[in-house]
């Protein structure tokens, strides 16, 4: 079979243009495989106290929300600041032509890859061992601790010598780096606000390589910048962390309610109250079969007989979680002022429960379900959470919606819902929360997805929920804020932060992180591009 001339020619053409696609793409990788190489030669030149790992990096593409993966070229163990701050120095010298970013990573607890760093380097912010704890008792007593230094041991720590941060946070197994670059919330933010209100001063790695040390009265914009700044600003290597004395006991108790009405109200009253529980929370129950049997585990009910005859099938009901702490000595004192305090409520009677527990077992309440979840498998599974803060005037619009027509059948997961003053909140620093009202709603969708399922507990099914989540809230205009945020693209994150505070935010990006080296796996700058223009 012959060709025509005119075959021959367009397939030498097919040929020569394959040929050229090849060559390209062999080009692009060998440029990529060089800059790789070429980074790791110059990184492998910085001298170090601690040391960079090129080979086992695996670990530093992973993270609790098990999504994402990014894999990064280097995971630096500091043993000192210096160690972060030479080699954030040595990149940021390298400029916008290399491609090396930086992740700082505590406990690894992100949810969307936000302490990933695609061909990066993550620091292992829990190699950070210094400066050690350092107690100082008094008037005004405080704790000075590493940024990597996880809660559960300052919380030991700091018992030594009868004292405790103010503040904490449902889970304790995290860094305070991590925490204080968010906010750190749980059941005590209404009286004392989130961990962010109760830091004294900071040791912050800026993207320039600057090592400052930051207060509210000394550099207070990069003080109030890097709280709550999703990491963009610096990486906190030290905090100074406000402490109060530490009871020995808690009584832990549980209370349900079928109108969602009557249980808003009894939060925001105990909130608001003088005289009130030391810990405050709430959460949603949706369809739980045997709910106050399996509850008898932890807790003891007031009366067995009528909570035998509660019956929790096909009902959504709303719990409210309450703390009183107080030392042995005078039982019956605390117990008048418990039930003083729940004489004003409207709870369902039958469903009162309670349980006295040390008060290092009621903090670290969460570990416990972690450890059996990770006997079962279950811990390191996909876990897309949605988390929520919700004007106190929207609250009920939202939860007719939410509970009313998105979540109907199962929650895959603790969904907890509880109000904070929003006076306990500084709004110099950078985090984010309504504009509305006096008070505010956290409201959290704290999913476990079942690996490969494709049911309701699957994780396309709970995605799509959240989605549906998101769509109303922003149709009915509720004003709502994401805590833990996370968003696709830069138009996305200027409409969360609103007009003046995103100039705020990019002001000080400009300022400290010029390069955008800090922090990539927020997505909300992208290295090589110009700050101002963002």
């Amino acid at each position: 079979m012959s060709f025509s001339p005119a075959c021959n020619f367009f397939k030498q053409k097919n040929i020569s243009f394959l040929r050229g696609v090849v060559f390209l793409f062999l080009t692009c990788l060998a440029v990529k495989i060089n800059l790789c190489f070429s980074n790791i030669l110059s990184l492998k030149t910085l001298e170090l106290r601690g040391h960079f790992d090129f080979d086992q990096v695996h670990h530093a593409a992973k993270d609790f929300g098990n999504r994402y993966h990014f894999l990064p070229t280097a995971v630096l163990h500091p043993s000192s600041v210096f160690d972060i701050a030479i080699t954030v120095k040595h990149i940021w010298e390298m400029g916008s032509a290399s491609e090396l970013t930086i992740a700082a990573r505590g406990h690894g607890h992100s949810l969307q890859g936000q302490s990933q760093t695609h061909r990066g380097v993550v620091i292992n912010m829990e190699s950070l061992k210094t400066p050690e704890m350092k107690i100082s008792a008094g008037n005004s007593p405080y704790v000075d601790v590493s940024g990597g230094e996880l809660w559960i041991n300052i919380l030991h720590e700091t018992l030594k010598h009868g004292l405790a941060p103010k503040s904490w946070t449902d889970y304790l197994h995290l860094t305070v780096g991590g925490t204080l670059s968010n906010a750190g919330i749980s059941g005590q933010a209404f009286r004392h606000g989130p961990q962010i209100s109760n830091v004294h001063q900071l040791e912050v790695v800026t993207g320039k390589g600057d090592i400052v040390n930051c207060s509210k009265e000394e550099n207070g914009d990069l003080f109030h910048g890097v709280l709550g700044g999703l990491g963009q600003f610096g990486i906190i290597t030290r905090a100074r962390i406000s402490l109060e004395a530490a009871p020995a006991m808690v009584k832990w108790i549980r209370v349900l309610y079928s109108d969602f009405s009557t249980f808003t109200r009894d939060q925001e009253r105990l909130i608001s109250a003088e005289r009130t529980f030391d810990y405050i929370e709430g959460f949603v129950i949706i369809n739980r079969t045997g709910l106050l049997n399996n509850w008898r585990s932890s807790f003891n009910p007031q009366d067995h007989a009528q909570a035998s005859q509660f019956k929790s099938d096909g009902k959504t009901l709303f719990c409210i979680e309450l703390a009183k702490y107080f030392n042995p000595g005078k039982p019956e004192m605390v117990n008048q002022e418990v039930e003083g305090l729940l004489a004003q409520l409207s709870y369902i009677p039958s469903t009162l429960f309670l349980s006295e527990v040390t008060y290092v077992e009621f903090l670290d309440r969460v570990h416990v379900s972690e450890v059996k979840l990770r006997s079962k498998g279950l811990w390191e599974v996909p876990h897309p959470w949605l988390n929520l803060l919700i004007p106190k005037s929207k609250i009920h619009h939202f939860a007719q919606e939410v509970f009313g027509n998105i979540l109907t059948q199962t929650s895959n997961g603790p969904v907890l819902i509880y109000p904070v003053n929003k006076s306990k909140w500084d709004n110099r620093t950078s985090v984010v929360i309504p504009e509305e009202g006096d008070v505010f709603y956290l409201v959290a969708f704290l999913t476990s997805a079942v690996p490969s399922s494709t049911g309701t507990d699957g994780l396309e099914h709970i995605l799509t929920q959240n989605k549906r989540i998101l769509e109303f809230c922003d149709k009915a205009n509720l004003g709502v804020k994401q805590y833990l945020p996370h968003y696709r693209n830069q138009r996305e994150w200027r409409a969360h932060f609103g007009p003046r505070r995103w100039e705020v935010f990019a002001e000080r990006k400009s300022t400290y992180d010029p390069l955008a080296i800090l922090a990539p796996g927020q997505r909300i700058f992208q290295k090589g591009n110009s700050i101002a223009s963002s």
